[in-house]
């Protein structure tokens, strides 16, 4: 007899009248209210908008269910559609059955649809929602233990899960908490990812891709534990080869997004909000009004400026009076008398012309 194991819950459903609560289905859906909330406070951070995150996993939650569940389907088929199976089964997610795998492929989908809605780039998106996910794994894998299922090896340490149920071929006894190790090294990732992205400022996808590669390492030798059925491949599981596949991929991307795209997005969201906080919110808002203050001086000098070179050229407020009267007030106004005057002038000057020329004339005749 064990004096200290991990018990395994009677019953993985409590019935509310007619409505089934289901602890597996608990699990999933906490895992995403955190994955949610963490990257939203990530996005954020990044310079995001609220909402955005939640507004793209609108999108990228239902995809990645059903690609967890078609993966899970399509590589344990005989679980459904062998003899004596009911292929309906493969559509009751709640008894279990999510292939990590294609939740991420097919999520990666959904989002990439979310996002390019939004006009957001997808792998910043990835950067900020990744310690979520994989936190949201943490969370999900617990399921498997209201489910009685994916267990290790049979054990006696202290730590060890006691199964009870006999039903589809489980053998009550003491296992290794598979289920417990991925968990907790789910939550060593998180903190990993958390605390990289801060001290080396991943971007374009880099904090999604090394939570990828570090959750391979991990699920490499907890699916080398299990002891459920699965396909194998020159002695290994399907999943560890395709853990050894997913782990090559994510840090060749690493080292190759870090030599085309060092550094990180500067803006991950048109009109977002700034990514420092709001202290550099406040920051940019004294600048924007020093800005202002700038401008306004600048005008005021070039006004007065303006208005000397104005004044050098404008004549005195005699003239500028005189100039607003009307033109004909302008010429000189003459008497009658002085009218008078001219007329007889004019005549004197054109009789004195005609003597002449009747002068000249008699003296041509003469001639």
């Amino acid at each position: 007899m064990e004096l200290a194991y991990i018990p395994s819950p009677s019953h993985g459903v409590v019935h509310l009248g007619p409505i089934p609560l289901r602890g597996y289905a608990f699990c999933i859906i906490i895992g995403v209210f955190v994955a949610v909330w963490l990257g939203n406070k990530r996005w954020i951070a990044r310079g995001g908008r609220p909402g955005t995150v939640a507004d793209i996993a609108v999108w990228a939650v239902p995809f990645g269910l059903v690609g967890g569940r078609l993966y899970h389907v399509i590589t344990d088929y005989e679980l459904y559609f062998s003899d004596g199976r009911d292929w309906v089964d493969a559509f009751k997610v709640w008894q279990g059955g999510l292939g990590i795998w294609g939740a991420i492929a097919l999520g990666a989908v959904g989002a990439w649809i979310g996002c390019r809605r939004r006009g957001i780039p997808l792998p910043a998106w990835a950067d900020a929602l990744a310690p979520g996910i994989v936190f949201a794994q943490a969370i999900g894998r617990w399921g498997n233990w209201f489910n009685q299922e994916l267990y290790g090896k049979a054990t006696d340490v202290p730590w060890a899960l006691h199964i009870t149920s006999s039903t589809d071929g489980r053998v009550p006894g003491y296992y290794h908490p598979t289920f417990l190790y991925e968990s907790l090294w789910c939550i060593g990732v998180g903190f990993l990812v958390i605390w990289a992205d801060r001290r080396f400022k991943l971007g374009h996808g880099r904090a999604f891709a090394l939570y990828v590669a570090a959750y391979c390492v991990g699920r490499g030798w907890i699916e080398y534990m299990r002891v459920d059925d699965a396909h194998h491949i020159l002695g290994l599981r399907l999943n560890d080869w395709t853990a050894m596949v997913v782990f090559v991929l994510a840090v060749t991307y690493i080292v190759v997004s870090a030599r085309l795209r060092p550094g990180r997005e500067e803006v991950v969201e048109p009109d977002g909000d700034t990514p420092d906080g709001d202290a550099v919110a406040l920051d940019k808002d004294a600048d924007s009004k020093a800005d202002d203050k700038a401008d306004d001086k600048a005008d005021d000098e070039a006004d007065e400026t303006t208005d000397k070179k104005s004044d050098g050229k404008k004549p005195d407020a005699k003239t500028d009076t005189e100039s607003d009267e009307p033109a004909q007030s302008k010429e000189p106004v003459e008497s009658p008398e002085a009218e008078e005057l001219e007329e007889s002038e004019e005549s004197e000057e054109s009789g004195s012309s005609v003597e002449a020329a009747r002068g000249e004339a008699e003296s041509a005749k003469k001639v």
